[in-house]
């Protein structure tokens, strides 16, 4: 593998991070729930056409998983992808962190754009129903991702269906867990946020990788791979 693929997908990882969550710690207030969603959903059609020719422009180990399982990468580089996403998800929230603690009075401990059910959600959501939502809304992503690629680059228009997509879940999502659908994108901001962010966070571990697994094997079902046509015999 190449070293700019893996930088690719650390730094987009990075990038998905600041922005995304960054719109939620540092936005919520001015852009509500509609301007968080559409953050998330131009940030990665953005990185789509920026590195999408590059690495596939995964930034999510779902996406990687759901990828492996598809059998369009190997086991290797989801290793590798898996490694640098949760470094970049990790450093895009330190950036973020860094950045919140300039904003006087913003407060960071307990939430910073961290996923959570129960007391931690908007409508309270129970462990239960925010692993069905955390599945649901992960494999509309990772089934999106899946179908409009080939192989596994994001090229052309690929990443327009993707980035609404994303949006659409944050819409959904949003008020029943934060919207996760992204292990990377849950670790960063729990481990800054701390308390019962961290507690829940194997949830939004958990989930989104079932999510992304069963979309890869629906997705076997919904766009065989042909195989090969049978030659013509010549009477």
């Amino acid at each position: 593998m190449q070293t700019r693929t893996a930088v690719s997908e650390f730094l987009g990882t990075l990038l998905l991070v600041f922005f995304g969550v960054g719109s939620a710690v540092l936005g919520a207030e001015y852009i509500g729930t509609v301007g968080i969603a559409l953050s998330f959903g131009f940030v990665l059609l953005a990185l789509a056409y920026a590195l999408g020719p590059i690495s596939g422009c995964h930034l999510n180990p779902a996406v990687t998983l759901g990828m492996l399982t598809a059998r369009r990468i190997d086991v290797r580089t989801a290793v590798t992808y898996w490694i640098v996403q949760l470094l970049g998800g990790i450093a895009g929230a330190a950036v973020l962190f860094l950045l919140a603690k300039q904003v006087p009075g913003l407060k960071t401990s307990g939430t910073f754009g961290s996923n959570g059910y129960g007391d931690r959600s908007d409508v309270h959501i129970n462990m239960g129903g925010a692993f069905l939502a955390e599945v649901m809304l992960t494999f509309l992503l990772v089934f999106v991702v899946l179908a409009v690629t080939h192989k596994v680059a994001v090229i052309g228009f690929d990443g327009l269906p993707i980035g609404i997509a994303l949006a659409v879940i944050h819409l959904v999502g949003i008020p029943l867990t934060g919207t996760s659908v992204n292990p990377a994108r849950s670790l960063g901001p729990a481990l800054f946020a701390g308390g019962a962010a961290l507690s829940q966070l194997w949830l939004f571990l958990v989930a989104p990788l079932i999510g992304g697994v069963i979309a890869a094997l629906v997705h076997r079902l919904t766009h065989p791979v042909p195989g090969p046509q049978p030659q013509s015999v010549r009477s």
